[in-house]
Formats: C-alpha cells, sequence, structure tokens
C-alpha cells in the first residue's frame, strides 16, 4: 500500500480536502495523511461544501507535518497543495518520498459575501477532488 501525505500551509483546507477525496476514491490502495506547516482549524465553509459532498469535516483535527517527521514517519508521496513559497517550507521525509506540489488557490482568501466565498471554496474543492482523481489513475 502506498503511503500518501498531503501537506498545505494550516491543514484547515486544501491538504484536507485531498486526504478524504484520496481515501474516499481510491479504495484501499492508499494509506493516506494530511498536516500542515502551521496547523489551525477546519475552515467553516471548507465544511460546507464538503458536507454538500456528504463529508463530515467539523470534528477533523489538523496535524504538523513537522510532527509526523519528528515521529520518523515516512511517505512513498508527499503532495503540497499550497504555494510554491510554502511548499518549499516543508521538510523532507526519510526514504524516497516522491514530491509534487499542486498548487491550489487558498480558500482562507476567498473574498465577498458568504455565498461568494462559498462558490469559490466549491471551485477549489472540485478542481482538488478532479487531481486526486488523476492521481488515482496515474497510480
Amino acid at each position: 500500500m502506498k503511503r500518501v501525505l498531503f501537506v498545505c500551509v494550516h491543514n484547515s483546507a486544501r491538504s484536507q480536502i485531498a486526504e478524504v477525496y484520496l481515501r474516499s476514491l481510491s479504495g484501499e490502495r492508499f494509506e493516506v495523511e494530511s498536516a500542515g506547516l502551521e496547523p489551525g482549524k477546519i475552515n467553516p465553509l471548507v465544511v460546507e461544501v464538503m458536507r454538500e459532498e456528504r463529508i463530515d469535516l467539523s470534528k477533523k483535527d489538523t496535524k504538523s507535518v513537522f510532527d509526523l517527521y519528528r515521529a520518523g514517519k515516512a511517505y512513498d508521496f508527499v503532495i503540497a497543495v499550497c504555494s510554491k513559497e510554502a511548499e518549499e517550507k516543508c521538510p523532507f521525509f526519510p526514504g524516497s518520498a516522491k514530491r509534487l506540489h499542486w498548487p491550489f488557490a487558498d480558500p482562507a482568501k476567498a473574498a465577498g459575501t458568504h455565498d461568494e466565498k462559498l462558490e469559490k471554496v466549491r471551485e477549489i474543492r472540485d478542481r482538488i477532488k478532479e487531481k486526486v482523481k488523476e492521481f488515482c489513475e496515474l497510480y
């Protein structure tokens, strides 16, 4: 079973979305986790748009990528779903992890009315889902 880690800044949105989609779309082909450089709280807009997909993230905890690193975790893939600047701060995990970079917009930066923010977060969610589907087809 291949091990995959999704990383973003706060582990509050993009990496959480990618984690649950890979878990649900791949069956049991992957062991998957997500973590952040500076873990925060799950973004409420993300909780709302994922609920539309019948996925409940409301009680999901965030993790630190550095805690996973210190614990000696190893992965086959470490996939950064944040900006290039943030991706460069991610530690190199032991072993032969393949590093991938999938830069998605940060849902926390969505602006406008509540409905406009939700629409932007839905777009990000849908792009992540498509990228995860492509990953499943390749690996």
